[in-house]
């Protein structure tokens, strides 16, 4: 399966067996001791499977009723909670590291995904970089999935947040209206609960003492803003800022300043001071020097070669690892490479590598164009005894896949989260 060179066909999935009379599954239960098991988990992947082929979207509480999808999110959340932001995975010399990209609510793919890379176990830890939900039509079954395995194994499961787990993003790109189609008269109440799950995941990792993983990548210092006594001046008069509280003079932040950045926001904000979170989610590469601002997507940043020198040395790191473009975004990305294989190298530099890592293949699920991507996604695994030399696998969509309708408008809406509505993002604390 390995395709560190690009040069082998990636695997085709085998096709799902044919239709058999599967008996209907009862209603999933909540373990009374609240303790999940494998043989737990791979039911309850089962029945997910079953239930994106065989119940239409509004059924689905006949088989993961809204109270038990809550008990998960708040089991899952509690663990979450207690992570700090920036996850320590310090395999052991007998474990590998498997690291996974975007997957966008794509259910059948990231079932396979588990099956080819081999699940969580002692021997085998899976860092996730986020993007679970929105454009796919099982956000919620595929997010619901791999926090049954953070649950079970909270120590080898590590799930970071990307830009999609956020109030805006699933407003706009469909996992919003997934909740509320599926669950209806509960809808409301279940995405809050997703949203304050949201808000509870780490924003980054550092694999082995060398190896930084998260959505979008680096980020600036943190920011420091005037006090509001200092703005207010005298009574009556308007604060005009001076050039000396411009937010916008850029350096290259540390993990120190990561680790203290406030997380527990719906929507990563884009001015102010607590700008790291949304640095983190939203950044991008590019091969000119330096950091400037991504005016592009309205947030976070764009940064160069020299940059990823920088925070690779000081850090004494030799890869990082960020995921967040996939082939759509790369198409108008002309001074980077495409993503065909599910995997660039952005940036080789003295101290180590770029890499972006996509894992959502034949992406979107909903193209508006006949002429589709095809791309493959692609998964990486870090092992002993540096766990710094990637080992790619590329592989193919499973097809076909089940039936669905899109959440969202997907002929209007842009692909590549770009020109972003500011304006409409959630700067504040969840309320529920």
């Amino acid at each position: 399966m390995s395709d560190p060179d690009g040069a082998a066909e990636p695997p085709s999935p085998p096709p799902p067996p044919s239709p058999s009379p599967v008996p209907r599954p009862a209603p999933v239960e909540w373990p009374e001791d609240g303790v999940l098991t494998r043989d737990w988990v791979a039911a309850f992947a089962a029945t997910l499977d079953w239930c994106s082929r065989n119940l239409p979207p509004d059924q689905l509480p006949t088989v993961l009723p809204a109270d038990f999808v809550r008990r998960l999110l708040l089991a899952a959340a509690v663990i979450l909670h207690r992570e700090p932001n920036i996850v320590r995975v310090d395999p052991r010399p007998d474990q590998a590291v498997v690291v996974v990209g975007d997957v966008h609510g794509q259910l059948h793919d990231v079932m396979f995904l588990l099956r080819d890379a081999g699940f969580p176990s002692e021997e085998r830890i899976f860092v996730f970089n986020g993007d679970y939900v929105d454009r796919g039509a099982w956000g919620l079954e595929t997010l619901l999935l791999l926090l049954a395995w953070k649950i079970l194994l909270p120590n080898r499961v590590f799930l970071l947040r990307g830009n999609h787990e956020s109030k805006y993003c699933t407003s706009v790109y469909g996992f919003e209206r997934e909740v509320m189609v599926k669950y209806k008269g509960q809808g409301s109440q279940v995405y809050r609960k997703f949203l304050r799950c949201f808000e509870d995941l780490p924003l980054a990792s550092i694999i082995a003492g060398c190896v930084y993983t998260a959505h979008g990548g680096i980020f600036r210092g943190a920011v420091v803003l005037p006090s509001k006594r200092a703005k207010r001046a005298k009574k009556g008069h308007k604060y005009v800022p001076s050039s000396t509280d411009d937010p916008t003079t850029l350096k290259l932040g540390s993990l120190d300043e990561l680790l203290k950045a406030r997380r527990t926001v719906l929507d990563p904000p884009w001015e102010g001071s607590n700008l790291i979170p949304g640095d983190v989610l939203w950044s991008d590469p590019s091969m000119d020097k330096g950091l400037s601002l991504n005016k592009e997507r309205g947030i976070g940043l764009l940064w160069g070669p020299d940059i990823t020198q920088q925070f690779l040395y000081t850090n004494n790191l030799k890869l990082i690892i960020r995921s967040h473009e996939g082939p759509d975004a790369r198409e108008k990305r002309h001074d980077l490479l495409g993503m065909d294989s599910g995997y660039t190298t952005d940036h080789h530099v003295a101290c180590g590598k770029l890499i972006t890592l996509f894992s959502a293949p034949d992406y979107p699920q909903f193209q508006a164009s006949e002429d589709r991507y095809n791309n493959s996604g692609a998964y990486l695994v870090l092992s002993p005894p540096d766990f710094a030399t990637p080992d790619f696998h590329s592989f193919q969509a499973v097809k076909p896949r089940p039936a669905a309708n899109p959440y969202y408008d997907f002929e209007e809406v842009i692909d590549s989260d770009e020109e972003l509505n500011l304006g409409a993002m959630d700067t504040g604390n969840s309320s529920s």
